[in-house]
């Protein structure tokens, strides 16, 4: 239970990057609505009076020089080239971070999250740390309530012969990659994994979950970003 270290106990935010992308190319980098589009989400670590410290994981130099100009919490953690390449697992980078911090509540996001309000960060942090025992992390997810097919086309959350109405429907939770709430207890007991053994999930809108992975999303968050600014 992590509810009786409410606002006594801060927390790391963890936000790793890499210098190389694949889909995207140089993605974090790359300017979003006037900035680097990381700069977006550190922004919001940035002012949270929740965050202690913004530790940046990189294998870029222009990555790390360029947060420590900007964002004063930041801390750079250089990645080893044992965890650099595309296709090392998240939770493999975390566990070095771990491994060199100290402190035992954690936040990770993605520099890839760019509509991430600090209304919403902060509400999923006030609920992570009133959680009971139930619980032991909370990671946050985007309601579905639309018709869902296998690739062999099987139904997965409907029965074509009674054709209810998608508001209807037994809701459906994707993992949007916006925030991972979890503490160093829970880390290492579910086996070195940002999403513990007992999660509870935070449902966010839609539209700012938006998570950058493909050029098509990059456009879309851009325009929607531009428009939510808009007076």
């Amino acid at each position: 239970m992590v509810g009786v270290e409410k606002r006594t106990s801060k927390l790391t935010a963890l936000l790793p990057m890499k210098g190389h992308s694949e889909r995207v190319p140089n993605k974090n980098r790359r300017l979003f609505a006037g900035k680097p589009l990381f700069h977006h989400v550190a922004g919001v670590l940035q002012e949270s009076a929740f965050i202690e410290a913004i530790v940046i994981n990189t294998d870029s130099d222009l990555i790390a020089a360029e947060a420590l100009k900007h964002f004063s919490k930041v801390k750079i953690i250089n990645r080893p080239s044992a965890i650099c390449g595309d296709s090392v697992p998240m939770n493999q980078i975390i566990a070095h971070d771990l491994s060199v911090l100290n402190g035992e509540h954690y936040l990770q996001t993605h520099s890839t999250n760019p509509l991430l309000t600090l209304e919403t960060l902060e509400r999923a942090i006030e609920e992570y740390y009133t959680l009971g025992p139930a619980y032991d992390s909370l990671f946050s997810v985007t309601r579905l309530q639309t018709r869902l097919y296998w690739e062999s086309g099987e139904p997965v959350n409907h029965d074509p012969e009674q054709l209810l109405r998608t508001q209807d429907l037994s809701p459906l939770y994707e993992e949007n990659s916006n925030i991972y709430l979890f503490s160093r207890s829970s880390f290492e007991k579910a086996g070195h994994k940002r999403i513990g053994l007992k999660p509870k999930m935070f449902t966010m809108k839609a539209l700012e979950a938006l998570d950058i992975d493909t050029e098509e999303n990059f456009i879309l968050a851009e325009a929607v970003f531009r428009l939510r600014s808009q007076p």
